[in-house]
């Protein structure tokens, strides 16, 4: 199964990062193959739609999951109309939450917010 993370730095050693949409990259990762891959995040730079812009990256690399703090309702939307299952992230450190996933130990993300429309 491929897995997407929102991530500050192409490592594995790094944190998961707290904004979806505004993340730097995303580690899209196989649970199968233990193959990793960082992606730049282009929507990070974006005036507006960011969110969006973010989970259709995340539809394009064909992830069946996502392992995150919190998401957008707009980035939500896109997630669910692609049958992407949406986990909550524990703790900060990316390693953790790999572990706890293929554990089965993270829970669906069920608190889904507004967004930051307008960089609010």
């Amino acid at each position: 199964m491929k897995i997407a993370i929102p991530v500050d730095d192409v490592s594995m050693d790094t944190n998961i990062c707290i904004s979806f949409g505004r993340t730097p990259y995303f580690l899209i990762y196989d649970t199968e193959t233990k193959d990793a891959v960082f992606l730049d995040n282009s929507a990070a730079a974006s005036q507006g739609g960011a969110g969006i812009k973010a989970a259709q990256t995340i539809v394009d690399s064909k992830a069946e999951a996502l392992i995150t703090p919190r998401c957008g309702e707009n980035a939500a939307e896109v997630f669910h109309a692609a049958d992407i299952k949406l986990y909550q992230a524990k703790g900060a450190m990316l390693k953790h939450n790999l572990q706890a996933f293929e554990a089965g130990e993270l829970e669906l993300l069920n608190e889904i917010h507004p967004g930051f429309h307008g960089g609010k």
